[in-house]
């Protein structure tokens, strides 16, 4: 089947929207504290998404909200200096939203504390932001589970973009991220996130992550197998049913990262409403930074569907960019296209 995204025309601004954070990184031993450093990084799941397009070379913009002060100013021109376009930032509030993380530690690990409250991202409102400026020349806007998981004002907003992207015609990606620490506020991932997916043209996460946020349901005894095949089939069922719930829907795509110790298998897959495409797999006895694999995964889709790729070429580009990822300290990935299309596995 060719590319589902073909007839995106014409090709604008590609535009990421989310929170932009800054990763604190102490090490697990404390020296951080002996030598008055500590280590960080500019990241955030979205704009890890917009500085992977920005490298390889697409028109990569990116909204998030800022206080109004030079710290804001420095890092937007950082942001710059990489080839996103921060036109859309909305500058307002108090402060930037942060977290902190054990280098060698995974996002879902313990070892995980946020401090986003009160954030300039969290502090946004509904009619604040004028959507029909930041949307001008875009015609994709991806978002992430993740914002709507930090407030219900926060999911409202998201639902006010996404209306307006979605009347003005732009394509429309959502990764369903899942971070348990954030859902806080009274409502559990199902009760906001089937409302906000119904606007997306591709929807990227994994079978768990669609049974919890779209009640897509998983057999128990799928998720004990821990067999490829019975995960793939199982990626293309889950697929149907969120193809069937969401007729917006071109494509599902599904990630498989199992830890092993130090290592990791990962593999992927790409449902475009005809066929279930599986990635070839990868393997790796030693990881240098988990973070961000999956954003640079998200960004390898948007990269080969809106360059007009066929799915599987798509999903194996997608797939070795975020393995690449994994060997990677930091956010976002640095690796050019060329160095991603050698490194795929035949």
């Amino acid at each position: 089947m060719s590319n589902p995204f073909e007839n995106i025309s014409p090709k604008g601004s590609i535009l990421s929207f989310g929170e932009l954070l800054l990763r604190i990184c102490p090490d697990a031993g404390g020296e951080w504290l002996n030598d008055n450093q500590l280590p960080f990084f500019v990241g955030g799941a979205e704009l890890n998404v917009a500085t992977a397009l920005a490298l390889w070379c697409l028109p990569s913009a990116y909204f998030t909200a800022v206080p109004d002060n030079a710290l804001s100013d420095q890092i937007l021109n950082y942001l710059q200096q990489k080839k996103i376009d921060t036109t859309p930032v909305f500058k307002h509030g108090d402060r930037i939203g942060l977290y902190y993380l054990t280098r060698g530690k995974d996002i879902k690990n313990n070892a995980l504390i946020y401090d986003r409250a009160n954030s300039a991202f969290a502090a946004l409102k509904t009619g604040q932001v004028n959507w029909d400026t930041v949307l001008e020349g875009v015609s994709w806007f991806h978002f992430s589970a993740i914002c709507p998981a930090i407030s219900q004002d926060a999911a409202d907003v998201c639902a006010e973009v996404l209306e307006a992207a979605a009347a003005r015609n732009i394509t429309i990606s959502v990764d369903l991220n899942y971070r348990a620490r954030l859902w806080q506020y009274g409502k559990l991932p199902v009760d906001i996130m089937p409302a906000l997916v119904k606007y997306a043209d591709l929807i990227m996460g994994n079978i768990w992550a669609a049974e919890r946020m779209l009640g897509i349901a998983v057999e128990e005894e799928v998720t004990e197998s821990g067999q490829k095949s019975i995960y793939l089939k199982e990626a293309q069922k889950s697929s149907q049913g969120v193809m069937k719930q969401f007729p917006k829907c071109k494509a599902v795509a599904n990630t498989f990262r199992f830890d092993a110790g130090e290592g990791i298998t990962y593999y992927t897959a790409l449902y475009d409403g005809d066929k279930l495409h599986a990635s070839q797999q990868y393997d790796t006895d030693k990881v240098v930074d988990k973070v961000g694999s999956g954003d640079c995964f998200m960004a390898g889709l948007i990269y080969g569907l809106y360059n007009n790729l066929s799915p599987l070429d798509t999903l194996e580009f997608a797939t070795s960019a975020a393995y690449q990822k994994l060997f990677i300290e930091g956010d976002a990935t640095n690796k050019t296209v060329e160095e991603i299309t050698k490194a795929i596995k035949l």
